[in-house]
Formats: C-alpha cells, sequence, structure tokens
C-alpha cells in the first residue's frame, strides 16, 4: 500500500510540474506575440541642444505608450549624415511610422521616398521637409511666430526705428516663415531692418559672434530679433559687456526657462511660447492614426500647404506671445516653469504667492 501510495505522489508531482512548464511557455508566446503587435515609432531629433526638444520628446513618448505603441528616439547631435543613416535604420527595421525633426529640410527627399515606398508614413514633427510630400506636417503658425514678435517690438514704440535679425539656421524652413511675419509687421510699420545674418545648424555662438564684431552697427540699432531663444541666450551677454543690454529690445521664441528670467529681470522684451504639449501629443496620436492606415483629412485645423512640389497634410498650433505683463497667465499657471524658477534672480518681487 505504501509503495502504491507513493507512486500516485510522484505520478501527481510529475503532472503538476508539466502543466506548470506548459503555463510558463504560453505565457512567453503570449508575451512575444503581444510585442509584435504593437505599433513602432521611429523619432530622429536633429540635437538636444535647443531646450525644448527634450520636453517634446518626453511628451511624445508618453503620449505614444498611452495608446499602445513603442517609441525608438534617436538624436543625430546636428549632422545631416547621420540624421539620414538614422532614417534608413527606422527603414530596414521596418518601423511602421517615422518622425523626424530635420537639420536640413531640403536634402531628406531620397530617404523619405525610400520610406514612403516601403509603406512607411513620415511626419515632418515642427519643420516642413521640403519637396518630400511626406504624410503630415505638424507645427507652430510659423508666420504667425514672426508676426508676434514684430508686433512686440512696434507696441513697445520702436515705429521708423531700426532692427536687426539674427535669425535661425538658413537649412530650416521654419526660418524662412518666421522672419517673413517678422519683416511683413516691420515693412508695415516704418521700420528698417538694417542687417540680418543666419545661425548656422542653430550655433548661438554665431549670433553673440556678430554683436561683438559689429558694434558700430549694434549700437545703432533698436531691437534685435533673435531666431529662438538659444540664440538671445548669448545675445544679451554679448549687449551686456557693451552696456546696452536692456536698452536695445530683444525678442525671441520657445519660451525657455533662461529667456523667461531674462523676460521679468528686464533684458528681453518677449518669447513666443508654443505649447509644446499640445503639439506633441497631437502628433503623437496622428502619428499612430497614420502608422494604422487610418485617414486624418478629418481632424480639427487640416489643411495644406506647399512643400515646393507637392501641398502635403499640415496641423498647425496657435503660438502664444509671452511678455512680463502675462508671464504667471500663460507660462507659471500652464504649468510650464515654476514661478520660483522663472522669478529667481528678481529679488523681493511683487509675484511672491500670497
Amino acid at each position: 500500500m505504501r509503495k502504491i501510495l507513493r507512486l500516485i505522489a510522484i505520478c501527481l508531482i510529475s503532472s503538476l510540474l508539466l502543466i506548470s512548464c506548459q503555463s510558463a511557455e504560453t505565457n512567453t508566446n503570449s508575451n512575444v506575440a503581444g510585442g509584435s503587435d504593437k505599433i513602432r515609432i521611429g523619432f530622429c531629433f536633429d540635437s538636444f541642444v535647443i531646450e525644448r526638444w527634450q520636453r517634446d520628446r518626453d511628451v511624445f513618448v508618453g503620449a505614444a505608450k498611452e495608446l499602445g505603441a513603442e517609441v525608438n528616439v534617436q538624436n543625430a547631435n546636428g549632422d545631416v549624415e547621420t540624421q539620414k543613416k538614422q532614417i534608413n535604420y527606422f527603414i530596414d527595421e521596418k518601423m511602421d511610422a517615422i518622425v523626424i525633426i530635420a537639420i536640413d529640410g531640403y536634402d531628406l527627399e531620397e530617404e523619405v521616398a525610400r520610406a514612403k515606398a516601403s509603406g512607411i508614413p513620415v511626419i515632418a514633427y515642427d519643420r516642413l521637409i521640403c519637396n518630400a510630400d511626406v504624410d503630415l506636417y505638424i507645427s507652430f503658425d510659423n508666420s504667425k511666430v514672426g508676426q508676434l514678435m514684430g508686433q512686440a517690438m512696434v507696441d513697445a514704440g520702436i515705429d521708423n526705428g531700426k532692427v536687426l535679425m539674427l535669425g535661425g539656421s538658413d537649412l530650416d524652413n521654419n526660418t524662412k516663415l518666421v522672419e517673413q511675419g517678422f519683416t511683413d509687421v516691420m515693412s508695415s510699420h516704418g521700420i528698417t531692418v538694417v542687417d540680418s545674418i543666419h545661425a548656422t545648424n542653430w550655433k548661438a555662438e554665431i549670433a553673440s559672434d556678430y554683436v561683438r564684431d559689429n558694434p558700430e552697427v549694434v549700437s545703432q540699432v533698436d531691437g534685435i530679433m533673435c531666431g529662438n531663444d538659444n540664440l538671445a541666450s548669448q545675445v544679451v551677454p554679448a549687449l551686456a559687456e557693451m552696456r546696452l543690454a536692456g536698452n536695445i529690445i530683444v525678442v525671441g521664441q520657445d519660451a525657455d526657462l533662461e529667456a523667461c528670467q531674462r523676460i521679468v529681470e528686464g533684458t528681453q522684451l518677449m518669447t513666443v511660447y508654443k505649447p509644446v504639449e499640445k503639439l506633441a501629443q497631437k502628433a503623437a496620436e496622428l502619428t499612430v492614426k497614420l502608422a494604422q492606415g487610418d485617414d486624418i483629412s478629418q481632424e480639427e485645423g487640416y489643411q495644406t500647404i506647399d512643400d515646393g512640389i507637392y501641398n502635403v497634410p499640415y496641423i498647425a498650433i496657435e503660438p502664444i506671445m509671452v511678455n512680463a505683463d502675462n508671464m504667471d497667465e500663460v507660462i507659471i499657471n500652464s504649468g510650464f516653469h515654476l514661478k520660483e524658477d522663472v522669478y529667481l534672480n528678481v529679488p523681493n518681487t511683487d509675484k511672491d504667492d500670497e
């Protein structure tokens, strides 16, 4: 009887072990199958030198994850050839969609064509890729950005004055749009643009070097339009060396923390706040839809834009002008920056919480 009971016990234990192993194998296979069904997005950034790109990345990745997609982020560090290799890598890996912040908006036609030939939709994020027929260009209204910069100068009282344009990369199509919006306002108010340059690859030192190397030009202007706040971050110290910081109006865009600090300190007049959370969230949603083959033509704000050859789908997010008067309302209350950070260098401020 004892032998029989032992035999039965051994048989039961063996059966339980077999069932356990089969269950573990089934769970593993299920996870692999589930992983293969995930939407895979390749996101190629130009670099992370510009402060806001880190915020765009985090919001986009988080939003995509909530929608069941995973994002492979690549950083090209400002090198066009590296960016091309990264795009081709995404194509070879058979990503479901590719999102690109172009370093050179005029030199990615072949890569976009290869992706589209492979059935992979391409989204131009914030910067248009020209002559390439992308599946979506999503950005801010960049002409409006330039108009807001120009109008801020006009409102500051420099009608019939003189300004400099220290613009961003001329390989970035947005630069052209921003400058067009800005110069339209300048010409309509009799303000002369006495000189303009472009900062290759958005290198801020190019703008500050211009200020230091051309004191005779700088000293005669009433304002300086900087292509973004990062350029302004180098231009303002250069003006300070000439004892002109706060006397010459400086405007920028992106609402970087340091720019917001300069605004409340009085060395920068304004910035243009572009709600990147809204842009990144919307871009993630539309990227997932395109990856699934959905039609996005009925999306709110849908329009088209000429990329040089093709009319491509375009969705534009409205930018917002920010100065010292509405800093709390727009920047602080939205949670974009903390009040204690923005007013860090302003002693005895009346902006403290009561």
